[in-house]
């Protein structure tokens, strides 16, 4: 008898230990696939997946550990420092998902040449680049509740500032896309570098058959059609193209390795 009031004790304990830590996750899920890693970039940057695996275990083993240490027979003080201990352990893994998802999370889109790069604050090794990020326009600059933000890049000032970023990123140092100070935006004044170098979106289709639907769906819900429709490739952890319209204005992404085609 004991045995069983106890068990419908802990039972209807960990219930409600589970429902607000489904509340909980809820939100730091909306904060990281929302803002920090909107599609595609939740599959383009790879966090996404750590997150979701470290609050699944967060949320089960809250409870869980709720379930087989809630007993009301204890001492009131005893059972508060269990639930207590519970507590700071549940919210100590969450910190530490979101703090991997913070980290790897992508701060920008850039146009390099013939290609977009996504760049997140691991791309900029271990070279200190706050102080650049906030000579930023307010408008470039990245920030936890931001998307990623999409830039270009300028052009360098004389050949020696374009000689010693292109000896430094032979040499396995920064590129371009990873040096702030040469962050524009990306507006209707820069898009014709983009647009210089886009493919027809067609060539894409003809590569990859398979994602046909997924691109007539995008231009369809952009009123475009498919012979005005162009693409870039974007260079992260997976191949996925970025779909244009006639003035490189992104519309969506779509999952290929855009340099495999040709025109």
């Amino acid at each position: 008898m004991f045995f069983s009031q106890r068990a419908l004790f802990a039972i209807r304990a960990a219930l409600v230990h589970l429902l607000i830590s489904l509340l909980v996750a809820t939100v730091a899920a909306a904060l990281v696939l929302w803002i920090w890693f909107p599609q595609p970039y939740d599959l383009l940057s790879g966090g996404r997946e750590l997150f979701l695996m470290l609050v699944g275990v967060d949320v089960v083993c809250g409870p869980l550990l709720t379930l087989v240490l809630f007993n009301p027979t204890k001492p009131r003080r005893e059972l508060f420092i269990d639930m207590g201990l519970v507590v700071l352990i549940q919210f100590s893994a969450l910190l530490y998902g979101l703090h991997t998802a913070y980290v790897a999370r992508p701060l920008f889109l850039v146009h390099e040449v013939d290609r977009f790069r996504v760049i997140t604050a691991g791309d900029y090794g271990d070279v200190d680049v706050e102080a650049a990020l906030a000579k930023l326009d307010t408008p470039l600059r990245p920030h936890w509740l931001k998307r990623p933000l999409t830039i270009g890049i300028r052009d360098p000032r004389d050949a020696a500032e374009r000689m010693t970023v292109l000896m430094e990123s032979v040499a396995g140092g920064r590129d371009f896309a990873q040096r702030p100070e040469f962050y524009v935006p990306y507006d209707s004044a820069y898009r014709s570098k983009a647009l210089s170098r886009a493919k027809p979106l067609q060539a894409f289709i003809r590569h990859y058959p398979i994602i046909a639907g997924s691109a007539n769906d995008l231009l369809k819900k952009h009123n475009l059609a498919l012979a005005d429709s162009l693409f870039l490739p974007v260079m992260h952890r997976q191949e996925w193209v970025a779909v244009l319209d006639g003035s490189a204005r992104i519309l969506g992404f779509l999952p290929g390795d855009g340099f495999e085609v040709q025109d």
